[in-house]
């Protein structure tokens, strides 16, 4: 019987041995500051690794800042350096070796940035508390309680997009074999794309075109410096939930186009994030429908997530035709044999397994 979900996935000339990858998820981790800031650790490996001996395809390990700024929290992991790269090559190099194609997001926060860990509240980090002023395209915050970010100049807007090109170039070096654009959850691009968040009336805000141009600009950038043989992929926010005065699925499916005619290969679809009296129907497979239509309606591949939990929910939703790959996210932090026991479930062939567990598997 075939079994769609351990059906190998090819993306130009790169191969996926299965459809089971796993989102980018902050583990928040990082050391803070000093010559170590961004730079992943012992805890970063670990956990990667045990994601890949549990026979997960792809791994994209979670959002990486291009700046320090650009980071979420102090405790994110970054890309700006070479220090940086090292600690990383250490991780994609196990993946690789182990059978799961090492991918890489990489992303800046943008007014989102210099917040508190989840465990810690999430709210604004203080200056004195080692915080730093957000950047955004306009002058409104995420969230009452927020600070108001810093509107970008022009030149501004142009450094950023030279730095997700040298992040590329970075994340390349390090050895990863896909790379994934960060632009959703109102996170900066996100933020650009959004009117809920984008109030400019320059060229990068207001039409459709002008509020498209920075991820474009971005996505060029990275294109041009990432192999033409290898994957990139660009996340999404298909819909803020805020109706006309937010980021709406059609126009998810516009832009969708666009990405495709501009080297995107793959469409990673979420929802949400830019703030404001959003109301998310959240649900098993909730998020599903809107990366059917951008496959039925534009042809570019996608991946859908959001809470995603079951081996024969997974099957159904790539057996449908509405993805061509699934993104766990908690539910591998959970289990991170969950690939493994989805095979099992579902009567296919288990994903490889590493000789010291493959005896007693």
């Amino acid at each position: 019987m075939s079994v769609a979900l351990f059906e190998p996935y090819t993306l130009r000339s790169l191969t996926i041995p299965n459809r089971v990858w796993m989102a980018p998820m902050d583990q928040y981790s990082a050391e803070v500051s000093g010559p170590n800031a961004g730079v992943a650790n012992d805890w970063h490996f670990a956990h990667y690794a045990a994601r890949a001996t549990g026979g997960t395809g792809l791994i994209l390990v979670e959002a990486t800042a291009v700046s320090a700024d650009g980071r979420i929290s102090p405790a994110d992991l970054g890309i700006w350096n070479d220090t940086q790269v090292e600690s990383l090559r250490r991780i994609a190099g196990f993946l690789k070796e182990h059978g799961t194609v090492p991918g890489i997001q990489i992303g800046h926060a943008g007014r989102k940035a210099s917040t508190q860990r989840p465990w810690e509240g999430r709210g604004p980090v203080p200056a004195d508390g080692q915080g730093w002023q957000p950047v955004g395209p306009s002058p409104v915050p995420f969230a009452e309680g927020h600070p108001v970010p810093t509107e970008l100049t022009t030149e501004g807007i142009q450094e950023i997009v030279g730095q997700f090109a040298d992040a590329a170039r970075r994340a390349l070096a390090a050895g990863f074999e896909v790379i994934e654009v960060h632009g959703a959850h109102g996170y900066l691009i996100s933020s650009f794309l959004s009117p809920y968040a984008n109030h400019r009336t320059d060229a990068y805000g207001g039409s459709f075109e002008n509020r498209t141009r920075l991820a474009l600009e971005v996505v060029d950038a990275v294109r041009a410096v990432w192999p033409e043989e290898l994957p990139v992929f660009f996340k999404i926010s298909a819909t803020d939930w805020l109706g006309d005065q937010g980021w709406t699925p059609d126009e998810t499916v516009r832009f969708a186009a666009l990405l495709r005619e501009h080297g995107v290969d793959l469409l990673d679809v979420s929802s949400g994030g830019n703030g404001g009296p959003a109301e998310i129907p959240v649900g098993p497979g909730y998020q599903v429908p809107f990366a059917a239509r951008v496959k039925a309606e534009t042809g570019l591949p996608v991946a859908a997530l959001g809470l995603i939990t079951e081996s024969a929910q997974a099957e159904k939703i790539l057996a449908n035709g509405e993805a061509d790959a699934v993104l766990l996210g908690r539910e591998l932090l959970r289990d991170p044999s969950w690939a493994r026991r989805a095979a099992r479930e579902l009567g296919a062939e288990p994903p490889h397994a590493p000789s010291p567990y493959a005896w007693a598997i």
